[in-house]
């Protein structure tokens, strides 16, 4: 048996509860007699964050496309409104691309003070119902009210409350999943976007996960994805057929994760003080790198996204680090620290070049770029800092 396998099934065997994780009279993994054991999560997701601070300050936007973003053959859009998605404008996307996809696109440049100013209100709006919150960016967050401020049984009428609030006292929509995880609480949540509500309820987990697409899982991306799908895995319920010690031999750790995960079983706790990292963003080509101007162009795409990126996660950071894969899949890294934070996309681009020059091209060509910001900023320096 390989250790990784043997090495899982050893900590799962010294678990209390792994009889009852196997047993074939409960395939949700769910005690479906004791509901006082649940935890009552909520997540709260903006509608299109972004857009909708900007339609709700500027009523001539309203029921227009727009995309806010810097509008240049380099930009990137951070976040569409509605009216633009129905084009197939989405965040991240390239500004050229998006134009192309919706002529009449409105591009309003980002003013993250006013994101953060509106953020904060929202999550003075959570703190009204529970002091266990948990941001996942600026315009999202898990709220615990496994035991709430206001005595409410009910998580669902806690969610439709914090709705309720944010739409009167800010003009906006929020969507909102209610589950007794994370992982069934943000799936909920983008159900029924925009100003959506989905309770996702212990005894209906199964039913409701054997729906999903294996996309839909915590932790699988787009190559894991695909990988799953030459497997002739396309959904959740699909997944769940595979046995522990091969999801395992296939996936290693995430494995384990996604044996779990099929089953509704997730017991991360939504942690009050969660501290982000780094921020980073890569891309693999279809066509190997191989001359400046492809490189030099490659550089500006990946600069304007990974600002995007920790704009929206409003992640300040002073350490910048460039990854190259060349096309035999060998590696190297090289970062750079500065005395003041990267904000800009200029500068984050010559950050890089300047990392790539201790690099080169290699002879077979870049198969995969990446650049990664670390060593984030704590409120209290970032005051002096960016004055």
């Amino acid at each position: 048996m390989p250790a990784a396998v043997q090495s899982v099934l050893e900590t799962m065997t010294s678990s209390p509860s792994f009889e009852n994780l196997l047993s074939p009279t409960a395939p949700a993994c769910l005690d479906v007699d004791a509901p006082q054991s649940w935890r009552r999560i909520i997540h709260v997701d903006m509608d299109a964050f972004y857009a909708s601070v900007e339609q709700h300050d500027r009523p001539e936007l309203r029921g227009q496309p727009i995309a806010v973003g810097r509008n240049s053959e380099r930009g990137v859009v951070a976040t569409a409104s509605y009216e633009a998605r129905r084009w197939g404008v989405r965040s991240a996307m390239p500004a050229r691309r998006a134009r192309e996809l919706c002529p009449d696109l409105i591009f309003v440049p980002p003013r993250m003070e006013r994101y953060r100013e509106i953020s904060q209100q929202v999550h003075d709006i959570f703190a009204r119902y529970t002091d266990i919150i948990e941001p996942i960016s600026i315009d999202e967050a898990f709220l615990d009210v496994t035991e709430n401020k206001i005595g409410e049984p009910l998580a669902v009428n806690i969610a439709k409350a914090v709705k309720a609030d944010i739409r009167r006292e800010l003009g906006l929509t929020a969507s909102a999943g209610v589950s007794y995880n994370k992982l069934l609480a943000k799936i909920a949540s983008d159900w029924r976007k925009p100003d959506g509500l989905c309770t996702i309820h212990p005894t209906k987990a199964l039913e409701f996960i054997d729906r999903l697409k294996v996309e839909h899982l915590w932790g699988v991306g787009p190559a894991t994805a695909a990988r799953m799908h030459k497997m002739g895995i396309q959904t959740a319920e699909q997944l769940r057929r595979v046995e522990l010690p091969e999801m395992v031999r296939l996936f290693g750790k995430a494995g384990w994760n996604y044996w779990r995960f099929v089953r509704g079983i997730d017991d991360r706790p939504v942690r009050p003080f969660r501290v982000r990292k780094s921020v980073g963003c890569e891309h693999t080509y279809r066509a190997d790198i191989r001359t400046p101007l492809d490189l030099e162009r490659a550089l500006g795409d990946l600069a304007e996204e990974l600002v995007a990126r920790a704009a929206a996660k409003t992640f300040i950071a002073l350490t910048l680090t460039l990854k190259v894969r060349s096309h035999n899949f060998d590696t190297v890294t090289r970062s750079k620290t500065a005395d003041r934070p990267w904000l800009d996309a200029a500068q984050v681009k010559e950050g890089a070049r300047e990392l790539l020059a201790a690099v080169g091209i290699p002879k077979s060509g870049i198969r995969l770029l990446g650049l990664t910001l670390s060593t984030p900023l704590e409120r209290d320096a970032r005051q002096g800092m960016l004055v």
